[in-house]
């Protein structure tokens, strides 16, 4: 959820005892833990060193290794997603990354007789859509728009607008609209407590 600064400073404003006015009130009260633990799991990956946007979504995410690796941008949301941070994870605005996401910045080597350790960085693009259960790879770049399909294997760079599924995943011959204009966090019901 987006901080509660933010969230208090853009809330609707309705007329003091009128229908609106209660019915918001009580969706804000009953979303307010869940806004809390929120908070509370976003400014514990800040303080390790990781760069958040205010009013990026956080989910509970898992997250191993130098936290400073990791760059989520604005009004991006995160569900249940685990990310591996051997090298930067780059998150741009309004990217949506569903349940079951995994994130992977390095691997081993299977053909170094030492398994030693590949690691690169990966690259998420403004409004790209990485859909439930999808696995992300080292070294991987998804472009602006683009959208990974659930349950794809993603080992190559994804281009702007493209969706792909599979695995390995495939671009399919459909693309996205190039002319994206949508917050994925407004979805979400701490939000429109708030805002809406």
């Amino acid at each position: 959820m987006a901080t509660f600064n933010y969230l208090w400073n853009n809330r609707l404003k309705h007329d003091w005892f009128s229908g609106s006015f209660f019915k918001s009130w009580a969706k804000r009260v009953l979303t307010f833990t869940a806004l809390i633990q929120t908070n509370k799991r976003r400014k514990k990956l800040i303080n390790k060193g990781a760069q958040i946007s205010e009013t990026a979504e956080i989910g509970i995410v898992c997250v191993n290794g130098k936290k400073e690796n990791l760059s989520i941008g604005d009004f991006s949301t995160l569900g249940r997603v685990e990310i591996a941070l051997h090298d930067k994870v780059t998150i741009g605005k309004y990217v949506c990354i569903n349940d079951g996401v995994i994130i992977l910045s390095a691997s081993h080597d299977v053909l170094d007789s030492l398994w030693r350790h590949k690691k690169a960085s990966i690259f998420i693009g403004d409004y790209a859509w990485i859909a439930t259960n999808a696995i992300i790879l080292p070294g991987v770049r998804i472009g602006k728009g683009a959208v990974v399909g659930a349950g794809a294997v993603v080992s190559r760079n994804v281009n702007d607008y493209t969706i792909v599924t599979g695995n390995p995943a495939k671009e399919i011959e459909k693309k996205r609209i190039e002319v994206l204009n949508y917050n994925p966090c407004e979805f979400l019901a701490t939000n429109n407590a708030w805002l809406k």
